[in-house]
């Protein structure tokens, strides 16, 4: 999947440069079940695969990553939890705050496959608040595992894992500074 994630990444990229349209719709889908609205399709299909059922973990991955692109069209090297974590990271520097940042990360960690593209759009939403940038091509592979029902939950449990990690690695170290705290 890697390959065709690149490739669809990079497609939206151009679609961003070249054709509003486009984004304005994908943008627009996101008010619907992944997969679910029609004037996306044009912009999504080519990249799932033929085989695909309307289901397919994978097909609603791309739908999902498209839409998120398409609200904050900004492809970074870092993993969404690490961007999210830069700003927590950020806002608590700023006001001493940030822990509403760590909440929601923390709910985004829980989420099932049902409401995860609802929690997805706020978090991109509040990365756009700062320009902070994400990896589309990894939160793509991500998501096609996640939302999977019948993924084994010891695999969504590496992911939320690693996501985690990500998140609180961005941070920087001060012994006094923990989510229980807060």
């Amino acid at each position: 999947m890697n390959e065709s994630a690149q490739a669809f990444i990079a497609h939206l990229g151009e679609l961003y440069e070249h054709d509003p349209a486009a984004i304005a719709a994908l943008r627009h889908s996101q008010g619907f079940a992944p997969g679910a609205y029609p004037p996306a399709y044009p912009y999504v299909e080519r990249f799932v695969r033929a085989d695909s059922h309307a289901q397919d973990p994978r097909r609603l991955a791309f739908y999902v990553v498209a839409g998120l692109f398409a609200r904050h069209p900004h492809p970074a090297p870092r993993s969404l939890a690490a961007s999210f974590g830069e700003l927590f990271e950020k806002r608590r520097r700023m006001s001493g705050g940030g822990g509403s940042i760590e909440k929601r990360f923390i709910a985004l960690l829980g989420a099932d496959a049902e409401n995860l593209p609802d929690y997805l759009r706020q978090a991109v939403s509040l990365l756009a608040t700062e320009d902070l940038g994400l990896d589309y091509t990894a939160l793509l592979r991500d998501l096609g595992f996640w939302l999977n029902p019948r993924l084994e939950p010891e695999v969504r449990d590496r992911i939320r894992q690693r996501w985690a990690r990500d998140f609180y690695g961005a941070l920087a170290f001060e012994p006094e500074h923990s989510a229980v705290s807060q």
